[in-house]
């Protein structure tokens, strides 16, 4: 549910700073439990949250710390990379903390132009390998996968390539969320694209001959997404939309599409039968991480370090009540002793492209730009 949000005035935002005891300057440094006495002074702390999930993640917060309201807001990528852009010129900041995916526009958009500040709570230092840690603290590693209906497709996936998708037969039978309105899409297309030697070789493998570039192309990447969207790719507006129209029980020839390997969680409760096509070549798309940051002047600062920490698991194998909606089968905890979900791909043995957010940040613009012209 989107909640409108409020405006905080710069005298709220002095309040808050000087409720702060002049002896815990050094944030970053302090336990939990020194923390706790500043957080529960602060009384709240605001979350932008990429996923509904954070609705979960409130109530067990609450229940740890009842002294502080943790306040949660349910919005994408795109819509919190535009609203704290939005918050700094107009020179407020409305969120303490944001848990966000896209890396490539947060790395080049919002950190490197001081709008956020990494954290990485004392506690679970030592067991966050250093790639899940600077520039910003990744919690679990996420994915944008090609995914089928399981009910429909009892003995597996009936593509064994991507470039299957380009097929007659296939023909308005994928979906996805339009890359222009969601990142996490559109990074999925820039992978692709530079991938673009993987992707040739998958093309040979799959119709025996090397394949021919139009003119306007600039690789095999490219290729496949301008023959993907001549195929009539279905694009819909949320990624619920495509989990629906794909995973849907009861359907004979379901559409494939792309969505969250994650999203099987929730076959029982909402009717689904979705299932990831690991076995399809060259990759069934990307995996990338979830990150954690403090904004740049957070009002509640001790409320929201006590938040990122909750965030990243408690010391049990499974990481708790903080953890708890994030540990299910499609999710990887970047923690190294967080015990992977029994029903899960090992992460080494899932197809997923790992994502670069530096190289895809190089090339995103102009995959938008081609997906534009084929749109």
């Amino acid at each position: 549910m989107r909640i409108s949000l409020p405006v905080l005035t710069l005298s709220a935002v002095a309040a808050s700073t000087l409720a702060l005891p002049a002896a815990a300057q050094d944030l970053d440094g302090l336990t939990v439990a020194e923390l706790l006495p500043h957080a529960e002074a602060e009384g709240s702390v605001i979350v932008y949250s990429f996923t509904s999930r954070i609705g979960r993640v409130e109530e067990a917060f609450e229940a740890a710390y009842p002294g502080i309201d943790m306040i949660g807001y349910d919005l994408s990528s795109t819509e919190q990379i535009a609203r704290l852009k939005a918050e700094a010129e107009a020179g407020q900041t409305v969120a303490d903390v944001i848990y966000v995916s896209d890396t490539p526009v947060v790395m080049t958009e919002l950190l490197q132009k001081d709008l956020l500040a990494d954290y990485v709570p004392p506690r679970v230092a030592d067991r966050v390998p250093t790639e899940f840690k600077s520039p910003l603290l990744a919690q679990r590693l996420s994915t944008k996968v090609l995914m089928y209906n399981e009910e429909s497709y009892p003995e597996g996936a009936p593509v064994d390539s991507l470039w299957d998708l380009t097929r007659p037969e296939w023909a308005g039978k994928v979906v996805m969320v339009d890359p222009l309105q969601r990142g996490d899409y559109l990074d999925l297309m820039t992978e692709i694209v530079l991938r673009a030697d993987e992707m040739a070789a998958a093309y040979e493998a799959e119709f025996g001959t090397a394949i021919t570039v139009e003119d306007g192309l600039a690789n095999a990447g490219e290729q496949f997404i301008a023959d993907l969207f001549a195929n009539d790719v279905v694009l819909v507006g949320s990624t619920d939309d495509v989990n629906a129209a794909i995973g849907a029980v009861g359907q004979e020839n379901a559409p494939l599409g792309f969505t969250s390997y994650s999203d099987r969680r929730d076959n029982a409760d909402e009717g689904w039968a979705l299932q990831v096509a690991n076995e399809v070549a060259p990759s069934n798309g990307i995996v990338f991480p979830a990150v954690l940051a403090l904004t740049a002047a957070p009002q509640h600062p001790a409320a929201a370090r006590l938040a990122i920490d909750f965030l990243m698991g408690d010391d049990s194998e499974t990481g708790g009540a903080g953890f708890a909606p994030f540990y299910v089968a499609g999710d990887w905890a970047t923690r190294s002793d967080i015990t992977p979900h029994p029903e899960a791909i090992a992460l080494e043995d899932f197809t997923g492209w790992r994502i670069n957010p530096e190289a895809t940040a190089e090339i995103r613009a102009a995959v938008a730009d081609l997906i534009l012209t084929l749109q």
